[in-house]
């Protein structure tokens, strides 16, 4: 429990500071975000629990990536970072999930995800600002990339890469669950 009430003043903290960065109001913040004010004023007291979308959107409206929100330390010149050391960031019904590894720094983050589908099961994203990238190795199994509607089958071995502004999901698809690694790739912008 400490954890998690240490994870939530860490979060409470970098979204404020990101926020008066920025130079954005509660009421500005959460029109951009489309997240109520009283949400974030929990959020900025380190109550609540903001979901997965959330936090996206909150990081795309601040123009910094999602791990600068959940972080504490600053960055070491050589970090490692196993999967036991991460929670995930969305777990789906049927056992996939999704865990923000790391981000590296300099004015044009990436975030480093290990994601986990199971055969079926989707997970849709709402578009990122303008100037995200991503991109999806799959390592293991199976899954289809949908963007702006138009499915992208993406087998073992091969990598997709797209511009993450447009409307897009990610399904496991085979008859086992699909493992890979996806890169999301910031834009220059504020800290």
């Amino acid at each position: 429990m400490a954890e998690t009430e240490a994870a939530l003043r860490t979060l409470a903290h970098n979204v404020r500071a990101a926020r008066n960065r920025a130079g954005l109001s509660l009421d500005e913040l959460g029109r951009r975000a489309k997240v109520s004010k009283g949400a974030l004023v929990g959020l900025e007291k380190a109550q609540g629990n903001p979901n997965f979308a959330t936090l996206v959107r909150l990081a795309d409206t601040l123009g910094v990536s999602v791990s600068a929100l959940l972080e504490g330390s600053p960055e070491q010149r050589v970090r490692v970072v196993g999967t036991d050391a991460v929670m995930p960031l969305w777990r789906g019904e049927r056992g996939s999930e999704a865990r923000l590894m790391l981000t590296t720094g300099g004015p044009a983050a990436t975030e480093v995800w290990r994601w986990t589908l199971e055969p079926g099961e989707e997970y849709t994203s709402h578009p990122h600002q303008a100037g995200v990238t991503e991109t999806v190795s799959v390592t293991t199994g199976e899954m289809v990339l949908v963007v702006d509607g138009v499915e992208h089958p993406v087998a073992a071995g091969q990598t997709a890469a797209f511009d993450a502004d447009a409307a897009h999901a990610y399904r496991g698809s085979g008859t086992g669950p699909c493992h890979l690694i996806m890169t999301v790739h910031l834009p220059p912008g504020p800290a």
